[in-house]
């Protein structure tokens, strides 16, 4: 559904975030600020100060995917630069002192590289990276050292799920060297059959060598085991298949109360029917957008911040109803 690539750099001559005192955490902050925002880094990059930031507006930032749930939560002085259009966000202040990432849709892994690769050299020539000749890139964690550089997917794998096979993927995975998450990513769960996969090892391999073997050999791989789920679902029982997604549609068009996570389901079941062709009236743009507008910070800024929660589960149906109708 979307894809991301990342880079964690440190800053020369500061502890690393969790070692810092609040002094030069600050200090970290003001420096980076002004590099991100004197740089002819993307139209429109603002600044946002997380720890003086609005819950509701953090989790916004979270919910597209801007922050990490560990920048959320963090209670140290931190702040993240976003892009005008979305697709760049540097957090500063997170694990390490940047963490940059592109986002973009589908699998352009390349062109978000590409991307994100201009910017690291922008930040690069205006300041001093932590770096050494053996081991690369110094970050705080061991697993991110060396090219520091980390791609990921987000993937939608309901048959996977349905046949009890996504612990194949676990396992694939684990041979692999991949990460496989949940919807938000480190410490999250998936939610509507949305998996975040992304490579571990970063030491000892160009950028060139770990992006082409994880677009180009990983990730179909994983989308043949999803294709070869959903031929069986079709083979072996097509009434329980096409039962459940329009008994999905049909209470996702009639409910008049939804929970986040029963809708996810839902709307992971009305997706997979879609593209199996066992649904025909359904707009697919409109219904990838409802996985991002039901979720609960998008929901409070459409229908309002002081809802209470019987409140928030009508407004989340009635949109729902609207975008399906």
């Amino acid at each position: 559904m979307s894809c991301r690539a990342r880079l964690a750099r440190n800053i020369a001559g500061f502890p690393f975030v969790n070692r810092a005192t609040d002094s030069q955490r600050h200090e970290l902050l003001n420096l980076s600020r002004s590099v991100l925002l004197g740089s002819d880094l993307a139209k429109g990059m603002i600044w946002v100060d997380l720890h003086r930031a609005t819950e509701h507006d953090r989790n916004l930032l979270l919910e597209r995917h801007l922050i990490s749930r560990n920048h959320l939560n963090s209670e140290v002085e931190r702040a993240v630069a976003v892009s005008g259009d979305e697709t760049l966000s540097i957090m500063v202040n997170e694990e390490d002192h940047l963490r940059m990432q592109v986002l973009a849709p589908g699998l352009q892994l390349h062109q978000a590289y590409q991307r994100l690769n201009e910017v690291d050299d922008v930040i690069e020539s205006k300041i001093d990276y932590a770096y050494s000749h053996r081991w690369g890139y110094v970050t705080a964690c061991l697993s991110n050292i060396g090219t520091a550089v980390r791609f990921s997917v987000m993937m939608h794998l309901p048959a996977l799920k349905i046949t009890n096979e996504i612990d194949r993927v676990r396992r694939a995975a684990k041979d692999m060297h991949l990460a496989v998450r949940g919807y938000y990513g480190e410490g999250s769960e998936s939610a509507g059959d949305l998996y975040q996969i992304s490579n571990q090892v970063t030491l000892g391999r160009p950028e060139a060598e770990l992006l082409g073997d994880f677009q180009d050999t990983i990730i179909p791989r994983i989308i043949e085991y999803e294709h070869q789920a959903r031929r069986v679902l079709v083979e072996r029982n097509a009434n329980l298949l096409d039962d459940r997604v329009h008994r999905a549609l049909a209470v996702l068009r009639s409910a008049r109360l939804l929970g986040t996570e029963e809708a996810m389901k839902l709307l992971s079941r009305v997706r997979l029917g879609l593209h199996l062709n066992r649904l025909k009236e359904v707009d697919g743009e409109a219904l990838n957008r409802l996985f991002l507008q039901i979720q609960p910070a998008h929901l409070r800024q459409h229908a309002g911040l002081n809802l209470s929660t019987e409140q928030r589960r009508a407004a989340r149906a009635t949109l729902v109803r609207q975008a399906l109708s």
